[in-house]
């Protein structure tokens, strides 16, 4: 094995058909497929004095692989990192906020390195903007029902129903779709229900994904590959053919992707469609039904939940998480933000706060060894859930905690910093013409992300629970 690195003493030797090369990082060999008389995988080749000093460089592309130099232009073409063209429904920052460079100061220093007159000063004005502020998650009506709407429904699907947003001809947008299991969920409990359509979005590519597996002559899925941020529904021929009513919802969608999300539905596509005077459902089916028929279609949709009122955007149930990850240019609640006389500053050490409310328990050395066995569990059976409990560490959780505040003062204040946040987006939806609410849809064992948010249009009817 002149052309690979030394192979240390007992290795033994590579799989049979497999490249010959030994990964020193990993210890072990490469585990690539190797051509038929071949010692060496494409990736390796270039180390092996049979390959006659064909040089191997990064792509330009993609520095995570290599590629022949005199290859190059070939590989090019076909890389699977190069651009490709952007469908229709692609515009560039479309969902993205307003950027307003004079508004946020070049350089924010960590949390720890603020003051304690500095940080005594910040949750002043946390708790000045929160005393006015509707708790409905601590609200006691509100916590009769969540308390009986985990034991009778227990899931993000048992809202979906309960909003009367669960029935046919409708799409589901699902954001962050992952491997699409909510969308999964909604099609089982939809039956056979007609007219179901599915738009599963998720910026990355996902492996396993549970959205192919559906064969259903009544549903159907179709999975776009982009960032929120630039999507435009307007634009996909599926809603633009159908003119379904959307219902948009998302499972744990971290931080910046829910104000994507909300301003993608309210905005770009709910505003436009007014815009252009999109017929009332009752309307269009008048031009082929007779009265009778209409009376009959009506009592019969509202029978099986169809919204007397055609609406662009039906309804949003959103499970929030990570607003530490949520970014003052794309945040929907500035305007409610500046009414209190609050910025892009006080903004960016709240949401690098609000990681307190998950992440600021000390753990014994029993309960870190009962974390870690979760995390295996939960590898293995390949779920999508953003935190493990509660305990997911964020760069700003491991900072030094000021003295003058214990562990539980600072989960109570990380606590009214997720709040004032998610208020921000209450107001805004509300701005929109939308009925919004936030509530408890899962045990905090389950997971302490375990807030919901929910909106339907102001036509509706209301959620049980309003914020």
């Amino acid at each position: 094995m002149a052309a690979s690195a030394p192979m240390p003493h007992g290795t033994g030797f590579p799989a049979e058909g497999r490249c010959g090369y030994y990964v020193e990082k990993k210890k072990r060999f490469c585990r690539m497929v190797v051509a038929a008389g071949k010692r060496f995988c494409g990736e390796h080749a270039g180390a092996a004095e049979e390959e006659n000093a064909r040089k191997r460089i990064l792509c330009p592309l993609d520095p995570k692989h290599t590629v022949y130099e005199d290859q190059l232009a070939k590989h090019l073409k076909k890389c699977n990192s190069r651009e490709k063209p952007k469908p229709d429904f692609f515009i560039q920052d479309i969902n993205a906020g307003l950027k307003d460079e004079t508004e946020i100061p070049e350089k924010l220093v960590p949390i720890s390195f603020l003051s304690e007159e500095q940080m005594e000063n910040l949750i002043k004005k946390l708790r000045k903007a929160s005393e006015a502020l509707h708790d409905a998650l601590n609200d006691p009506k509100n916590g009769d029902s969540a308390t009986k709407h985990l034991k009778q429904q227990a899931s993000i699907l048992g809202n979906i129903e309960k909003l009367k947003l669960l029935g046919p001809r409708r799409c589901f947008v699902e954001f962050g779709a992952g491997k699409g299991k909510l969308s999964h969920w909604v099609d089982i409990a939809l039956k056979d229900a007609e007219k179901v359509h599915f738009i599963l979005v998720e910026k990355v590519t996902t492996r396993f994904k549970v959205d192919g597996k559906h064969r259903k002559k009544n549903s159907v899925f179709e999975r776009l590959q982009i960032d929120i941020q630039h999507l435009c529904l307007n634009k996909i021929p599926l809603l633009s053919k159908e003119k379904l009513p959307v219902v948009g919802i998302g499972k744990h969608l971290c931080g910046v992707a829910t104000d994507l999300a909300l301003r993608c539905l309210v905005e770009t596509y709910a505003a436009s469609c007014e815009e252009r005077n999109e017929e009332p459902l009752a309307k269009r089916v008048k031009n082929d039904k007779t009265e009778k028929e209409i009376n009959t279609l009506a009592k019969e949709g509202n029978e099986k939940n169809i919204p007397e009122k055609w609406t662009p955007v039906a309804g949003i149930v959103i499970a929030l998480c990570c607003h530490h990850r949520c970014d003052w240019r794309h945040y929907v609640g500035k305007e409610y933000f500046r009414a209190l006389g609050l910025g892009a500053v006080e903004f960016h050490y709240f949401q690098r706060m609000s990681s307190w409310a998950t992440c600021g328990m000390q753990k014994t050395s029993l309960e870190a060894s009962n974390i870690s066995t979760k995390r295996k569990d939960k590898q293995n059976d390949g779920s999508e859930e953003h935190d493990d409990g509660g305990y997911r560490i964020t760069d700003d959780s491991t900072e030094s905690l000021p003295g003058f505040l214990n562990v539980e003062e600072k989960k109570k204040i990380g606590h009214l910093c997720k709040l004032l946040i998610d208020q921000g987006r209450i107001n805004y939806l509300q701005q929109k013409g939308f009925n919004p609410a936030l509530q408890y849809y899962t045990d905090p064992l389950v997971s302490l992300e375990n807030v919901l948010l929910t909106a339907l249009p102001n036509h509706s009817s209301s959620p049980e629970t309003t914020a």
